[in-house]
């Protein structure tokens, strides 16, 4: 009889182990990056833009913001339009008035453009399969951050972007980022 205890008290104790295992592992997946970046685009967007850098020298900067409160998720992304793609990506959370102080740094720096978040999101998609069709894989975060857009649909923009030199010059679309209304 202490044997069959011990048997129950072990299976018993099995049973609590696999339930803390479970408990800890759902608490990890929602506390990752990706749970988070996932939860983020869900909340409506605040900024998407590009810096206007990204057309004239063929590398630049495409940010967009989430959020609904004082906390904002920003995803941001650095693009090469000569020949790597999407060289970095990142995503975090800051304060609203942080995010307002980073947009004017960055306008201090080099002009930016508000664009439709469609555009934005298609020229990231077109940068990275452009790359890669040359061999230069993305940003590894670039496929986690670039689902910030969440239900924004790349298809929705009709833009075409051109990749790489040109007879010698960096070629983008025609179109400036101004005036893209997709």
């Amino acid at each position: 009889m202490a044997a069959n205890m011990a048997l129950k008290r072990a299976a018993k104790a099995n049973r609590r182990k696999a339930i803390v295992a479970e408990k800890r592992k759902s608490e990890l997946l929602s506390n990752s990056p990706l749970a988070q970046v996932l939860r983020a685009a869900q909340a409506p967007i605040r900024h998407c833009v590009v810096s206007d850098d990204l057309f004239r020298a063929g590398m630049g900067i495409v940010m967009l913001t989430r959020g609904a409160s004082f906390e904002l998720a920003i995803g941001g992304f650095l693009v090469d339009m000569l020949g790597r793609g999407v060289k970095d990506s990142y995503f975090q959370r800051a304060a609203a008035d942080t995010v307002e102080g980073m947009l004017a740094r960055m306008r201090s720096e080099s002009p930016i453009t508000a664009v439709d978040p469609s555009y934005a999101r298609k020229l990231l998609r077109d940068a990275a399969a452009w790359a890669q069709s040359h061999g230069s894989a993305p940003h590894r975060d670039y496929a986690m951050v670039e689902r910030l857009f969440g239900d924004v649909s790349a298809d929705a923009c009709d833009t075409t972007f051109q990749f790489g030199a040109i007879g010698g010059e960096m070629g983008s679309d025609p179109v400036s980022p101004q005036l893209i209304a997709c």
